[in-house]
């Protein structure tokens, strides 16, 4: 009998640390990678040239670069990707990454690191922490929920699965790679990806009794795992079934109370620059069912004194920082689903109230004589120009306050603000990152308006180049009162206005840009009427436009710590409507 022929193999494949990188982020969805370049992350750049599937964008600042990657996540698109060198550059990440982890956005860092040859010996930009190097473990491990310095080529194929899962799981995830590392080979045919494995259902079991036993109204509160698990339509399910009241925090704003999703049972925004209506509903309530955040101070500021009161039960990935009956859950769609199903049919509630309308209530502000736009003002005329399906990223400030509170989520859209960290300019990059991941995210076209003070623009507004290098849809608003205001503010409530180290020399941002950039769309209004005007025609534009708005440095924002600073008289709130919970055509004033 004849043998078998032996099949002849060829030897394995050889493939670079930094193919295997982008070939794996391709693998999962990645489709951008945010960065700047420089000379030990190169060998990633060359590597995602050669990929059709994956387009490395370059930013201005590696600060940046990161916001890109938190905004392009938040926009839906999946996994968001920055890349640095090594030294300054890597350190320019902190920040952002600091606020990605505060807001648990999922965010891989990849960070080129000097050649292992040459740590401790004194390389430039050594951040190996051998014999007294700057540690960049240490450092990147504060700011991420996973931080690993890979050693040798295999080591990235294991790496790389725990970095991605990590992130995922909600936060940023940090890759840190020495040069030689990344231009070193892996056998391609053994390089298989690890197996995902999929994220924990929590169980709603043990708060299940809690809201079917409720005897008045259910308030909800909801937050960022919200928006991060995309559970909206879960939640509005539940809402529905419970005939409940939802809050969001600031930065979950998109996640509920947007027209045609449940709109007439929104209450607004909690904490510090949210609607005073959202206490006096949870003080009202039988039970205030917590989803997907922790609460932290600047969402639950106001609240204190009602979650005490009421019974309290959450469900999320990490607990609030609110004593109540918690259940962990990584995968929050499946868990809402689940406790959506328990509490339908036969174990639906039957002794919930639902209240006969909801309050909207405002914060309002003491007049401001100065000259120039007010904030309440501008956000109506924003209101009435911003379109459907737009995204809407916001800055730190007295802008960033002005928008949460006054000016409502676009149905169909996002809406962003860096409170993590609270690091100003962060919009940029995020609404230019949010830009690059809408065709990614499974929704229709649409534009993206950042709004930003122009303290923040001094920082890092910059990126509008970037903006303008890609012809993207992003219209950025710029709020000129030439000051960081807040500072302004605090040193007029707090300092007896004796002193200002706060207030710029006026500038021209609109027309400045507009010299700059030739061809940007770029102007500066300083009424109303030319606002009006100026955001229409730029959210037409086929590509960024710039609309430079001028306003008062001396104006007090919506922001309850100053309106508690002034007399008690000066601190009122205005009630708007009052809204009958079946009707379906109610704009949002969350």
């Amino acid at each position: 009998m004849k043998a078998p022929a032996r099949r002849v193999t060829g030897m394995p494949r050889k493939q670079r640390v930094v193919d295997h990188i982008v070939e794996r982020l391709a693998s999962v969805g990645v489709d951008h990678i945010f960065g700047v370049d420089g000379a030990n992350i190169e060998d990633l750049y060359d590597a995602a040239h050669f990929r059709p599937d994956i387009t490395a964008i370059l930013a201005k600042h590696e600060f940046s670069a990161a916001t890109m990657a938190d905004g392009y996540s938040r926009s839906g698109a999946g996994l968001g990707v920055v890349a640095s060198t090594s030294g300054g550059g890597a350190l320019n990440l902190v920040a952002a990454l600091g606020e990605s982890l505060t807001s648990r956005v999922p965010v891989l860092a990849l960070v080129g690191q000097t050649p292992l040859t040459m740590d401790g010996r004194g390389g430039f930009q050594d951040t190996s922490g051998d014999n007294g190097s700057l540690d960049a473990r240490a450092v990147f491990s504060a700011v991420s929920v996973s931080c690993e310095r890979v050693l040798t080529p295999a080591d990235i194929v294991p790496a790389l699965s725990r970095a991605i899962g990590a992130a995922r799981a909600g936060g940023p995830a940090v890759l840190l790679l020495p040069k030689d590392i990344q231009q070193g080979c892996v056998d391609a045919e053994r390089n298989g990806h690890a197996a995902q494995h999929p994220r924990p259902i929590g169980n709603p079991q043990p708060i299940v009794s809690a809201l079917r036993d409720a005897t008045g109204p259910v308030t909800i509160v909801v937050g960022e795992q919200v928006a991060r698990d995309d559970a909206r339509a879960e939640l509005e399910a539940l809402r529905a079934v419970l005939r409940a009241r939802v809050a969001t925090v600031p930065d979950a704003k998109d996640v509920a109370g947007t027209p045609g999703l449940g709109s007439s049972s929104a209450l607004g925004v909690t904490g510090v620059m949210g609607h005073p209506g959202v206490a006096e509903a949870v003080a009202a309530s039988a039970v205030c069912l917590v989803v997907g955040t922790r609460l932290s101070v600047t969402a639950r500021t106001g609240l204190d004194d009602a979650l005490a009161a009421v019974p309290t039960v959450s469900i999320g990935s990490a607990p609030p920082y609110v004593p109540c009956t918690h259940v962990h859950t990584d995968d929050l769609r499946g868990s809402l689903r689940m406790l959506t199903q328990a509490l339908s049919g036969a174990g639906r509630p039957t002794h919930v109230r639902v209240p006969d309308a909801v309050r909207r209530t405002e914060l309002t502000p003491p007049p401001c004589g100065s000259a120039g736009i007010r904030y309440r003002d501008a956000m109506a005329v924003l209101d009435g120009c911003v379109p459907d399906g737009a995204d809407i990223v916001v800055d730190a400030g007295n802008t960033g306050a002005a928008a949460v509170h006054y000016l409502p989520a676009r149905r169909g859209g996002r809406f962003a603000v860096a409170l993590g960290m609270g690091g100003m300019g962060y919009s940029f990059g995020a609404g230019i990152g949010m830009a690059f991941g809408r065709p990614s995210s499974g929704r229709p076209g649409g534009r993206t308006v950042v709004i930003a003070g122009d303290g923040a623009f001094f920082m890092h507004g910059m990126e509008v180049h970037t903006a303008v290098q890609y012809r993207l849809p992003v219209t950025f608003v710029l709020f000129n009162n030439n000051a960081h205001a807040m500072c302004v503010t605090r040193e007029q409530l707090f300092y007896d206005d004796l002193y200002s180290y706060n207030r710029f020399r006026s500038s021209r941002l609109g027309s400045g840009l507009a010299a700059m950039f030739p061809g940007l769309t770029s102007v500066d209004v300083g009424d109303l009427d030319g606002f009006a005007a100026a955001m229409r025609a730029a959210l037409a534009v086929d590509g960024p436009a710039v609309v430079s708005v001028e306003c008062a440095a001396d104006e007090i924002p919506p922001f309850a710590p100053f309106l508690t600073g002034r007399s008690a008289k000066d601190t009122v709130t205005q009630e708007l409507a009052s809204v009958e919970e079946n009707r379906a055509d109610v704009v949002a004033s969350a």
